[in-house]
């Protein structure tokens, strides 16, 4: 795993003696915002591309993408995972529009949580072209930018809520006054609904709870990339419902750019565009609204299967073709 920053084991270079000396033990997946210091040698800056087309890895038929990956919060093209010798991510490419929620979707396995962790810089192996907020994936300027939250809740259990956030707010901003961290740590609260447990040990909260304090460390400096890696898993209806406001809120008030991964279809119709994905390939990447008038199906679920199936068909058509 490559370093994941700025987790308090590797910011020692981002925060004042005082903090290092008196950092609790790092969970095991710490909440981050931005990708690591090294970018990794395979990912470079898009040179030559397809403009606003691309072919989709399994369908082999062309699609519009979502605009000019001049302009685009993330652009990928020919995005290829290798590890332990299978192949996770098998060139795809796709484009990010900024300022919406694009929902990355598929079934457990099929290569999301790979995809966040090339997008923030902290994925090994990776190869093709990936450029984040005009930045290839792990640029050091993508730091303050870029907000990450992993799938597994991950704070300081023997800190409170507050506690947890003053400490993160340290790491990531040294230079900034203990005026300027409240006021962004009051934010980051309200943000989350989390104002009346501020002074509660984070060990002591819900496995709800504790999700919202992870998410409050990645929304602290109001990033313009918000990645979320499946953020509602095992939340009730009423807090899955209340954090998709928030998002939408985020979008809509503060311009965020939000890439949300989830294996729940049903979700996808929170999303102003989608990535659909299954074995490390892309099948899809359009609005909820243009697949299921593309399809012909009545909901994204269905117009996923029908992808899925289509996608079946042509890789059989291609291997009887080179079999022949």
């Amino acid at each position: 795993m490559m370093n994941k920053s700025p987790a308090p084991e590797d910011a020692a270079d981002a925060t004042p003696d005082a903090a290092a000396d008196t950092a609790p033990d790092a969970p095991a997946d710490t909440p981050t915002r931005g990708p690591a210091d090294s970018t990794s040698d395979t990912t470079r800056h898009a040179g030559s591309t397809s403009g606003t087309t691309r072919r989709t890895a399994e369908s082999g038929t062309t699609r519009h993408g979502a605009g000019s990956p001049d302009h685009a919060a993330v652009h990928a093209d020919g995005l290829t995972v290798v590890r332990g010798g299978g192949t996770v991510l098998d060139g795809i490419g796709f484009t990010v529009p900024p300022g919406v929620i694009t929902g990355l979707l598929g079934p457990s396995g099929c290569g999301k949580s790979t995809l966040i962790r090339a997008l923030v810089g902290a994925q090994a192996g990776v190869t093709g072209t990936l450029v984040v907020l005009g930045h290839p994936a792990g640029h050091p300027a993508l730091r303050p930018r870029v907000g990450y939250v992993t799938q597994a809740p991950s704070v300081y259990a023997d800190l409170t809520v507050r506690q947890n956030l003053d400490y993160f707010a340290t790491v990531l901003n040294p230079r900034a006054t203990a005026a300027e961290r409240r006021t962004g740590i009051e934010r980051a609260l309200a943000d989350v609904d989390l104002t009346a447990y501020a002074d509660r040990l984070a060990g002591r909260l819900s496995g709800g709870q504790r999700s919202r304090v992870s998410l409050a460390v990645a929304l602290l400096g109001t990033p313009d990339l918000l990645v979320l890696d499946e953020p509602t898993v095992g939340l009730d209806p009423v807090l899955r419902r209340d954090l998709w406001d928030l998002f939408h809120r985020l979008a809509s008030e503060r311009g965020t750019t939000l890439l949300v991964s989830s294996h729940v279809m049903d979700e996808a119709e929170r999303c102003h565009r989608l990535l659909l994905m299954r074995d490390g390939r892309l099948l899809a990447d359009d609005t909820p609204d243009a697949l299921r008038a593309r399809t012909g199906a009545d909901t994204v679920e269905d117009a996923f299967l029908r992808l899925v199936d289509r996608s079946g068909t042509d890789a059989d058509r291609s291997t009887r073709e080179y079999t022949r």
